[in-house]
């Protein structure tokens, strides 16, 4: 979480809206960081994506988000680019907390439990539904239902 939020951009977007979320604070007290929701547990999909950051700090160095208003013109792009690969993945990263198999689905408020189960249904990933749940969602997105 340290080296996620050392870039100002980040501290001032990201982290903060993060803050906002059922994923910082929840009523069981269990916080998922950065490298929860976008860093595999597996040694080799790690090392990919520690590669790929590497890419992401050259647009830092590069200067096309180094403030916060270039970062907003980029959001919906970056984005894109992470939720294609979360689907591409079947939102492993989720799936490392959170099992469909291991959901009480009839403890869930009654929206939850009808999408969830629907999702399991039809093998849904994680990503699909939950486009902005732990962060703000572009200002150009529209959900697609």
């Amino acid at each position: 979480m340290e080296f996620c939020v050392s870039c100002h951009e980040i501290r001032t977007t990201v982290l903060e809206e993060y803050k906002k979320t059922v994923h910082y604070i929840n009523p069981s007290g269990i916080r998922a960081i950065c490298s929860d929701g976008h860093v595999p547990r597996e040694w080799t999909p790690k090392l990919i994506r520690r590669i790929k950051t590497a890419n992401e700090l050259h647009h830092k160095i590069m200067g096309i988000v180094d403030t916060p208003e270039k970062f907003e013109a980029e959001r919906m792009e970056l984005a894109e680019n992470v939720w294609r690969s979360m689907e591409a993945k079947d939102s492993r990263e989720c799936r490392s907390c959170h099992s469909f198999a291991a959901m009480e689905f009839h403890n869930q408020k009654r929206r939850a439990r009808e999408k969830t189960e629907s999702a399991a249904e039809k093998g849904k990933t994680c990503i699909e539904c939950r486009k902005g749940i732990a962060h703000k969602l572009p200002a150009e997105y529209e959900e697609d239902d």
